[in-house]
């Protein structure tokens, strides 16, 4: 099958990937050398996968890769500062021992992360229903929902949220 290049942006820097038209945005991230994006269901019902695309929590098993011409596609390596620094989220997990085998911590953290900038102060329901389409199998889900709650806070009093310090 031929390919057709894809021009976005991940990370912040220009990307190209050169791409079957099939090819889901998953696949070409993986092969791309994201590891951050798992593969888990490719059906759309576990989370592991997602990615923020344009500023949307995107489980990218159902987007195919040409779809992301001209856009942002955010990814959990992207929010790691430039010395190394981990971002509010990523912290905020693990200190409330939201992380266990990790396999679906980027997928959380990404549906977070999209969800805390449309909701910067969230009740425990909102994110509940926020993260319903996210599956974990070990940690049970008060320490994600907790970390949720924590990053939230800390991003607000950092000025990174709408909101401001409160």
């Amino acid at each position: 099958m031929m390919k057709r290049d894809v021009h976005f942006i991940l990370n912040g820097r220009p990307a190209t990937l050169s791409v079957e038209p099939r090819t889901t945005l998953l696949r070409a991230l993986r092969d791309w050398g994201v590891t951050s994006v798992k593969r888990g269901c490719e059906e759309g019902e576990c989370g592991t996968c997602t990615v923020v695309v344009d500023d949307l929590a995107q489980k990218s098993c159902m987007m195919l890769a040409l779809e992301a011409e001209g856009k942002s596609v955010l990814t959990a390596e992207g929010l790691v500062g430039p010395k190394g620094e981990l971002h509010p989220i990523q912290q905020a997990f693990i200190e409330e021992g939201a992380i266990q085998c990790g396999f679906c911590t980027p997928g959380m953290i990404m549906t977070t992360y999209a969800f805390l900038r449309k909701n910067p102060d969230p009740s425990e329901e909102e994110i509940r229903v926020a993260l319903a389409g996210n599956l974990c199998r070990c940690t049970g889900y008060i320490p994600i929902f907790r970390a949720v709650q924590k990053a939230a806070k800390t991003m607000r009093e950092l000025g990174q949220l709408p909101g401001g310090a409160r």
